[in-house]
This record gives C-alpha cells, structure tokens and sequence, in this order.
C-alpha cells in the first residue's frame, strides 16, 4: 500500500469529494425536469388551423387543460366555469385533447369532426387544439403521472410546465395555478 503524505491525501478527497459533487449536479433531475416539458408537436384548431407546441404557444404562461379521453371533458370544463375562461379575456388557455394518432388522416379527420359537433362556438373552436402523437411519450415528457385524469397546466413560452393540478375544478388549486400564470411563481405541483 502506497502511503500519500497528508496534503496529497486530504488533496486527493476534496478533489474527489468535488468532483462527485459536479457529478450529481447532472445527474439529479432538476425542478424543470420533474415537472416536464411539452414535446414538440404539431396540433390542429377545429378550424383546421395547424399549431405546433410549444413554440405557437399564445402567451408566455399559458393555462392548458389537457385530456386524454372523452369521459374527462366535465372535469375539464369544470375548470373553464370554474375560472370564467370564457368570459376573462385576459387569461391566455387552451383546450387540448391528446389523442393517440390514428396514423392516417382520414382517422385524425373523422376525430376532428366530433370534436367539431361537441364544440360548435367560435370561441371554442379557437381554444381546442388537438394533439395527435403516442399518448405515453406524452405523457412522459410532459411529466404527467397518468391518463387517468385530466390536467390543468401552466405551461412556459418553451412549454415547460410550470404548475399542474389534476381532475376537477378546486378554488384552492385554481388561485395557486392563476398565481403561476400570472407569473408570481414556477415549478409547482397544486396539490
């Protein structure tokens, strides 16, 4: 066994010490990572409008309510009463249905139009931007646990996501997501 003199070997461990250090600085997810980011995808407005996301985002901070099946559009338009979105102009949201791609457009088209019959108002026509891409990749880049539940989001001008609260309406969780839209604070799970 090799005997280092003191210095070398206290050296030695803080120089170790320092570079696992730098090592799990990496290595260990940051908040931005936990909380996700929108993939970059090309969604569709019931005008048939293309937006891609994130980067046709409307705002900096913007509300998306996200659902992945049909049973979820109560709760998703309990958050639309809920925060008067249809009447609060200043409020930047969108509607966003993921939906796993058909793979062919006459499948996205026939989707489209229920959507289009279940939405007939401008307004909401505007606000629904559909989202065909593989459900899970979704949801593992976005950060969402499941598809179990529908999700409020604010999302960055990058689309990262900045705050979530799943399933219904809640006052509670409502003035903590509208206080991250209003850019008060970031990296958030409503709980």
């Amino acid at each position: 066994m090799i005997k280092l003199p003191r210095t070398t070997k206290d050296g030695l461990i803080w120089a170790g010490a320092a570079a696992a250090a730098v090592v799990l600085a990496f290595a260990a997810p940051s908040e931005r990572s936990v909380m996700g980011v929108v993939p970059t995808v090309v969604a569709q407005d019931l005008d048939h409008r293309s937006l891609e996301l994130p980067a046709g985002l409307p705002s900096d901070r913007t509300l998306a309510l996200i659902g992945f099946h049909r049973s979820h559009a109560p709760a998703i338009e309990s958050w639309v009463k809920g925060l008067h979105l249809r009447e609060d102009r200043g409020i930047a949201w969108l509607r966003m249905p993921v939906v796993n791609d058909p793979g062919d457009a006459d499948s996205r088209d026939a989707i489209q139009t229920r959507f289009e019959q279940r939405y007939p108002s401008g307004v909401e026509r505007a606000r629904l931007v559909t989202v065909f891409t593989d459900r899970d990749a979704f949801l593992r880049a976005a950060g969402l646990p499941n598809a179990e539940q529908p999700y409020a989001v604010v999302l960055g001008r990058n689309g990262e996501v900045l705050a979530r609260a799943e399933g219904r309406y809640d006052a509670d969780r409502a003035d903590a997501l509208m206080a991250t839209l209003r850019g008060g604070t970031s990296v958030a799970q409503v709980p």
